[in-house]
């Protein structure tokens, strides 16, 4: 049975996307911790990060950098932060947000976006990733 995530990525559910390769994509998460809070995930359905391979696991790294590197620009920030919790759907994903203290790592902050909140988020981030389409690099 195909993960939430995969889902997304199927396009099968809705998900704001702001990045996609043939590896993986990047969305906003529904329930940010701050504006931007996006998630990098793998197209290849892996549980947990430590049973990716080494390869899979260096482009989501790559991929999240420069999802990193937009947040802090799209919203100002001083520093991307970068979380790997996995608890909360079982597909791999990396947390890549916004962030200007370590309170902003307290996923009890977190609440559910608008629509228009997100399209905000993804507007923004797509223009500090060079482009208006969710394209890859």
């Amino acid at each position: 049975m195909p993960t939430l995530f995969t889902r997304i990525i199927n396009k099968e559910l809705p998900g704001t996307f702001v990045y996609e390769d043939e590896v993986a994509v990047a969305f906003l998460s529904i329930n940010p911790i701050t504006p931007g809070h996006t998630l990098v995930v793998p197209r290849l359905e892996v549980d947990q990060w430590t049973d990716a391979p080494d390869d899979l696991l260096a482009h989501l790294t790559a991929v999240a950098r420069k999802i990193g590197n937009a947040v802090k620009t799209a919203f100002d920030a001083p520093r991307a932060g970068l979380i790997v919790a996995g608890l909360e759907v079982p597909h791999l994903h990396i947390h890549v947000m916004p962030v200007w203290s370590l309170g902003d790592f307290d996923f009890a902050k977190a609440s559910s976006a608008t629509a228009e909140e997100l399209d905000d988020a993804a507007a923004k981030l797509r223009a500090a990733l060079g482009g208006g389409s969710a394209g890859g690099a």
